[in-house]
């Protein structure tokens, strides 16, 4: 099935989701217009739906390829199409996009760069995850690099010339950084890296000319825990004074993951066997370092949950306008009727629709936070700030849960065919189980949730978020009746949202387990409010704006009366059900 970017829905996001249109048109982005905005994202558009949609099938198929050599450095070798693709994608600018102008970048807005991230990954997300670890890694190399590292490094990277990767996962480790194992040796001024790491996307391929690994390891006698942690710069090949590329460095793959989904994206076990690395910020301040990068991570794939969501909505559509299934009281006598115009296939097509216009706000509102923030002074700057932290744990497991359920939908709504992997429809389930897995479990993203993010002001954002569900609730009071109880619930599910709130940040005080165990059904909760909230939001204000606005009313109407309902459950079960998880003994689960 090909891909067709939804720039209708997109540019709705953007216009009456989110602040970012209104901004852009009163001026408070420098040397950036509407006009440039929409070129950008046609072009992206047709960059994603005619160069890299076509090689999603292909990256499925024939996957990433692990050459090894008896007496030379092993190789991988991306999927046929990918390196010409890449080239191509990095000739066009869109490497460059959202980096800084000093280091030959565009200086574009964080939201421009998560739209077109979103495309980018729909049309193949084994293609899109690739450049989301580079431009991660360009940032903290320029907020923590020295002068020196950033006249070698960045130029390089943000053209997309050489790629980058985040190196922290270890054997026997997981999500323990704590525990980390990869050793630095001193070398003179620099070190020497002694270790192993897993699970390292785009560790090892052929599409750019050189990989800059940025990788977490302790040097010797450094303090045990995390606060022990030093971050590398260790490049595939080392880079001479004139920036020439020069012999290769002792770090190579030494495995590649056969995985359930994305399998045109190599993702290697790297050893480094003295490998020459240099220290980027502070010695033993290496997490503050890999949390920078991490961050960027976590929204670029909260975006891929929205990429996958509605690749998998689009694969669904097309096969319901074609599918004929029983018959219903006005089909023509002697023929079957689209499966589409059953109730039950419409109310999984709705569900999917929702779920990525959802997601999408979440994404696009947290980039958006983050621009202002940069771009805004004083307390304004703070308080975007905020909402940006605030705004991330729920995004990446909102909007990455939902891209799974969308998935899943999307084989349902397939019928038998769904489990054949002919169909296409089983592969977009397969890509998008990992995006609630990689750069922080959804577990994890619950418990910085709680225990982070809702006490770094006692509450303050979230409330104030809650605040602005409730806001848009009053304005809905007095709309068309096509709003439906849109109001209502959404003014219900606010009030719901408050409560549960008001008991975490009391739960605490009582045992600090108890707001953990409620952690993955609060994000829930909250990422079902503020989606319900801006696609109303949305719907009321395109209102005599929009051609499609009727459509934008029901889905605001759907998702306020079939799936809102579910924050008065989830608020029952964070008060009422959170302390029996505490009561299970640890011995319980054995077998």
């Amino acid at each position: 099935m090909t891909y067709k970017a939804p720039i209708d829905d997109i540019k709705f996001t953007l216009d009456y989701m989110t602040e970012f249109t209104q901004r852009v048109n009163a001026g408070e982005f420098t040397d950036l217009s509407q006009d440039l905005v929409d070129a950008v994202l046609l072009e992206a558009a047709k960059f994603a739906e005619n160069e890299i949609a076509p090689l999603n099938r292909i990256g499925d198929v024939e996957g990433a390829t692990l050459i090894t050599h008896d007496n030379a450095f092993n190789e991988v070798k991306t999927a046929t199409g990918w390196v010409k693709t890449y080239k191509d994608w990095c000739e066009a600018g869109w490497a460059s996009l959202p980096h800084s102008v000093e280091h030959g970048g565009q200086g574009l807005p964080t939201v421009l760069g998560v739209a077109t991230t979103e495309m980018w990954n729909a049309a193949s997300m084994a293609f899109g995850i690739g450049p989301v670890l580079t431009q991660g890694a360009a940032d903290t190399i320029d907020n923590l690099g020295t002068d020196e590292q950033k006249r070698i490094y960045l130029e390089q990277i943000v053209s997309g010339n050489w790629s980058a990767t985040m190196n922290l996962t270890e054997p026997d480790v997981g999500s323990d950084l704590g525990m980390l194992a990869c050793k630095a040796v001193r070398d003179g001024d620099d070190f020497k890296l002694h270790g192993t790491k897993i699970f390292i996307t785009y560790g090892e391929h052929d599409v750019a000319e050189n990989i800059i690994h940025l990788v977490l390891a302790r040097v010797e006698d450094a303090p045990k825990g995390v606060k022990g942690l030093s971050l590398f710069i260790v490049p595939k090949y080392l880079v001479n004074e004139d920036g020439s590329l020069g012999e290769r460095n002792h770090v190579e793959a030494i495995g590649l993951e056969e995985k359930m989904g994305i399998h045109g994206s190599p993702t290697c076990t790297m050893a480094f066997e003295g490998a020459t690395a240099y220290l980027i910020g502070e010695e033993n301040k290496g997490i503050n370092g890999m949390f920078m990068l991490m961050n960027n991570a976590r929204l670029m794939v909260a975006t891929q949950g929205v990429s996958i969501g509605d690749r998998a909505y689009q694969h669904a559509i097309n096969y319901a306008n074609e599918r004929t299934q029983g018959r219903r009281p006005d089909t023509p006598k002697g023929k079957m009727t689209l499966i589409k115009n059953h109730p039950d296939i419409k109310h999984m097509l709705l569900k999917q629709r929702c779920y990525t216009l959802a997601s999408r706000a979440l994404c696009y509102q947290t980039a958006l936070s983050l621009d202002l923030s940069k771009m805004l002074d004083g307390d304004e700057a703070k308080l975007a700030a905020l909402d940006a932290d605030f705004l991330t744990p729920i995004a990446k497991g909102y909007a990455t849960d939902m891209g799974t359920e969308s998935a899943t939908l999307g084989v349902q709504i397939h019928g038998g065919m769904g489990f054949i992997e002919e169909a296409g429809a089983a592969q977009h389930y397969r890509d998008a189980r990992i995006a609630a897995i990689y750069e922080g479990t959804n577990g994890i993203q619950a418990m910085d949730l709680v225990g982070r993010k809702l006490n770094m002001d006692n509450g303050t954002t979230a409330l104030r978020f809650i605040d602005m569900a409730m806001a848009t609730a009053d304005e809905l009071m007095n709309s068309d009746e096509a709003f439906g109880k849109t109001a209502y619930r959404l003014k219900d599910a606010a009030e719901a949202a408050k409560e549960a709130t008001m008991w975490l940040l009391a739960a605490k005080d009582e045992d600090a387990d108890l707001p953990l165990a409620a952690a993955t059904t609060y994000l829930r909760l909250m990422g079902l409010l503020l989606g319900a909230h801006y696609i109303a939001k949305g719907a009321h204000a395109c209102a005599g704006q929009l051609s499609s606005a009727a459509e934008y009313v029901i889905l605001a109407r759907f998702f306020a009366e079939n799936l809102l309902p579910e924050v008065m459950a989830l608020n029952k079960i964070i008060i009422d059900g959170s302390e029996v998880l505490l009561t299970a003994p640890d011995d319980m689960f054995t077998l």
